[in-house]
This record gives structure tokens, sequence and C-alpha cells, in this order.
């Protein structure tokens, strides 16, 4: 099995950033690449205010912390990033994004190098074929916010080796991280079941029978659910969430998995939730406020 002590990143957005300190917190040298370097400095901005936050709570000590951030330094190319003894794919849910990253990385692997793929929907076994290692290919699906959700979702190509498998399971949870088998089917596990539920919170927006605040308290009070399904759109990114669902509609070929039309015009219009300052809330103020 792969000895894995040093892990590439690729992609310094939201969930980039997020892995890049759990895997951090969890001892391993990070190397962190984006192909717009501009993301770096951002990228260590927001952990170092993330860590800032656990010392705060006692959740960590400075000195922890200040490792931490030690720990994560950037790649300046793919050639660097492929250096690593695991790399993470984790750019935006797009497969013709992930498959240029793949193959543009895929040269600069060392032979023993292992790859992953963040993706929260997207075929592992389409993915793997972009690579010179199918059965060194694995999904390893972080939940959002990366630091903080247990849950990691390993889902294995039908080329995946047994011992890549039982790599990335024991990488999952060296960094204190539950992990869950999912097949290699559309959406996987968690978003099959969680964002065509979150698309029909927004299909009973879009005909009227209730509005942003209504619905989202009718399922954090009504299902005992931590955030409505609108709120939790909106941090999950709409842009997001409309990738999943057009992967499930043509994947599955299920009318049910039909993006609704509210949340296609919201993507349209650049409404991408809290990450862009509006979606089903407007975040300009202090509070949210629902937009309909």
């Amino acid at each position: 099995m792969t000895t894995i002590r040093t892990v590439a990143i690729i992609g310094a957005g939201q969930m980039g950033s997020g892995i890049a300190q759990a895997v951090a917190l969890g001892g391993y040298a990070v190397s962190l690449y984006d192909v717009d370097p501009a993301r770096l400095p951002l990228a260590h901005g927001v952990i170092a205010e993330s860590l800032a936050r656990r010392v705060e709570r006692d959740d960590l000590s400075a000195d922890e912390a200040q490792a931490v951030l030690g720990r994560i330094t950037d790649a300046p190319d793919l050639e660097a990033a492929g250096r690593a003894d695991l790399v993470i794919e984790a750019a935006v849910e797009d497969e013709a994004v992930k498959t240029e990253i793949l193959k543009s990385l895929t040269p600069h692997l060392g032979a023993e190098t292992l790859v992953a793929s963040n993706t929260s929907s997207i075929s592992i076994t389409r993915l793997a074929s972009a690579t010179d290692r199918p059965d060194r290919f694995i999904g390893l699906h972080f939940m959002k916010p990366a630091p903080a959700m247990r849950l990691v979702e390993i889902i294995r190509g039908i080329a995946t080796s047994a011992g890549t498998y039982e790599a990335a399971v024991a990488f999952a949870e060296s960094l204190g991280k539950t992990t869950t088998n999912a097949e290699d089917f559309p959406a996987f596990i968690v978003n099959r079941i969680l964002v065509p539920m979150i698309n029909e919170a927004i299909y009973t927006l879009y005909e009227g029978v209730g509005g942003v605040a209504s619905i989202d308290k009718a399922l954090k009070l009504g299902a005992n659910h931590p955030m409505g399904p609108l709120e939790l759109a909106d941090f999950m990114g709409l842009d997001v969430v409309l990738a999943i669902m057009n992967v499930l509609y043509d994947g599955l070929a299920d009318s049910k998995y039909r993006p609704c039309p509210l949340l296609v015009k919201y993507v349209e219009a650049g409404w991408l939730g809290r990450k862009s300052g509006r979606g089903f809330y407007d975040y300009s103020g202090e509070t949210p406020v629902p937009t309909r």
C-alpha cells in the first residue's frame, strides 16, 4: 500500500482551500496549486481566518495553528504538484475542466503517485480515463466545509485497485474523517439524495407554495434540518447545485432530475449564493434577507 506523506491540492477555491486545511491539520505537507496564482494568497488568508476561529474556541492552540499554516506551501506549476505522493483535484464541478487538468497533470506524476478527484457528482471511471493510471485513481469527496465535516465519500472507478482503495480509506481516516463507500453512479450517495431535495425546494418556491423564509423554516423545524434547503443551496453555490442536477439528469435520463427553471435563471443572473453575495438570500447586510 502506498505511503502518503505529501499531498498536492489542485484548485485553491473554497473546496481546495478547505481540503488543504483539513489535510495539513492531519499532519501532512501540503502544496496548493491554482491555474490563477492570484487565488493562492486569498486561499491562505481564508485558511488563516478559519484556524484563528478555532484558536478562539480553544479547539487549537496558537502554536498548532501556526504549524498547520507552515505545512501549506504553494506549488508554482503542475510539475511541482505532480511530485506529491497523493494529488487531489478540487477544481470547479465541470467535467471538461477536470479532464483537461488531469491530462495536463499526468506527464508530471511520479510512478507511485495516487490521484484523487473531489468531484461531487462526475464519473470517476471517466475522469480516470484522462490519466495513465486508472488503477491508481479514486474519488475522495470531502463535504463542505472540509475541515469541519466528518464524512468523506470514497468512490472507486471500474479500474481502481484494492491497494488504492485501502490507501484512500487509511488517508481519510488519518484526518479524523469517517468514510462511506459509494458506487460510481451519478452524484454518488450524498448528492444523489440531497441535491434533488434542494431542487424540489426550489420548485416549491417557483410554484408559489411558499416563500424562501417559509420553506427554510418548514424544513428546519419540521424535519430537524440544521439549515433550510435554500440556505444550504446558497452555501453550496447555486452553480454547483445546477451542475449536479445536470449530471443526474443527463446520466440517469429521468425527468424527476430536471433542474428547476428558477435555479437556471439564478445561475444565469450570476446569483450564485453566498460567494456572489446574492442567491435565495441577499448577503449585502449584516443579516441575510430572502430575495423572494
